[in-house]
């Protein structure tokens, strides 16, 4: 492997001044950096996929003595211009994320306790409230995240049963636009996105951070001992899923990812689930489509299900009084 340079400091340096990037991303910059290093005009088209690939390599091997490590994934949610054009590949993303320290006790350098505490409702409204037998969401729209500005009664309680806990350290609620502001941050850092419908999900640097903590902590024994998996995994890349397809049976774990499902079925020669083998029926969502897929009339065709826009769901709590915002 070459010699850490001053262009590796340089490339690293500008990863982590921002909170991802893909290989389209890193070009123009690599670019810069090697047309300074080199003495001569480097433009972004001379960068390859395997300069990048070294680029990515040395970072790494600086940054693991400090936990840290730039891991990559395909994004679940295509954008516009993807969706223009479904057969075109998502382009992969590159984030700098950390290997030990729990994502929301990283967080709590930047955000308040209370803040926490509402990233941790709106998390658990996503993949609990929201990510069921009958629906697997995984998203919220922002009113119902701004909706969750509040400490619910259960929490409220306990936090007061928590020994630790003092009076004055019990978790408050947040004001509306406190939770607006926070949801405005979340996305600009590069937590939270906004899908064109208004759905608020994980990104890709999101889940990769994430990754370890929703699995212990969504995936738990039911009160009848039986293993509640509200996490799965694609069957064919093995990474969490949060938007794609799944098998009829909803009993079976196969999930597969849009972006894995054609080259799947393309190598298996059949569309059947990747786990029990029956046929794939290619209106089953898992995301911000399982929504409108749930809330439609059980009439509808497949090629309706498909092209309705989502719909949102509604908050089971009651709604929040008009003065809130004055406390």
């Amino acid at each position: 492997m070459p010699e850490y340079n001053d262009s590796n400091r340089a490339f690293l340096q500008a990863f982590m001044a921002r909170s991802s990037m893909t290989f389209e991303d890193a070009q123009p910059i690599l670019a810069a950096i090697l047309t300074v290093s080199e003495g001569r005009t480097v433009d972004p088209d001379e960068i390859g996929a395997d300069q990048f690939s070294d680029f990515i390599s040395a970072a790494n091997t600086a940054v693991s003595p400090f936990d840290l490590e730039i891991r990559s994934l395909l994004p679940q949610a295509l954008e516009s211009a993807q969706q223009d054009a479904p057969d075109t590949p998502p382009k992969r993303v590159y984030a700098l994320v950390n290997t030990t320290s729990d994502p929301l006790t990283q967080l709590a350098t930047t955000y308040s306790p209370d803040e926490i505490a509402f990233l941790k409702r709106l998390l658990d409204y996503m993949f609990t409230t929201n990510n069921n037998r009958l629906c697997e969401g995984m998203v919220a729209t922002q009113m119902q995240a701004v909706q969750l500005h509040k400490v619910s009664s259960s929490e409220r309680q306990s936090t007061g049963n928590d020994s630790t806990q003092t009076q004055t350290a019990a978790v408050q609620s947040l004001r509306m636009t406190q939770a607006e502001t926070m949801i405005v941050h979340l996305i600009e850092e590069g937590w939270l996105q906004k899908s064109p419908k208004g759905y608020l999900s994980l990104t890709p640097r999101a889940l990769m951070e994430l990754r370890g903590w929703l699995v212990s902590t969504y995936n738990d024994e039911s009160f009848d001992g039986r293993r509640v998996e509200r996490i799965k995994s694609c069957a064919a890349c093995k990474e969490i899923i949060t938007v794609g397809q799944r098998c009829e049976n909803r009993d079976c774990p196969g999930r597969l990812h849009d972006h894995c499902m054609r080259n799947f079925f393309r190598m298996q020669q059949a569309e059947k689930c990747p786990v029990c083998q029956k046929e794939w029926p290619g209106d089953k969502f898992v995301g911000e489509r399982a929504l409108s897929a749930h809330l439609r009339p059980s009439n509808a065709t497949p090629r309706q299900r498909q092209s309705s826009s989502a719909a949102p769901s509604a908050l089971s709590d009651n709604s929040e009084d008009e003065n809130d915002d004055a406390e």
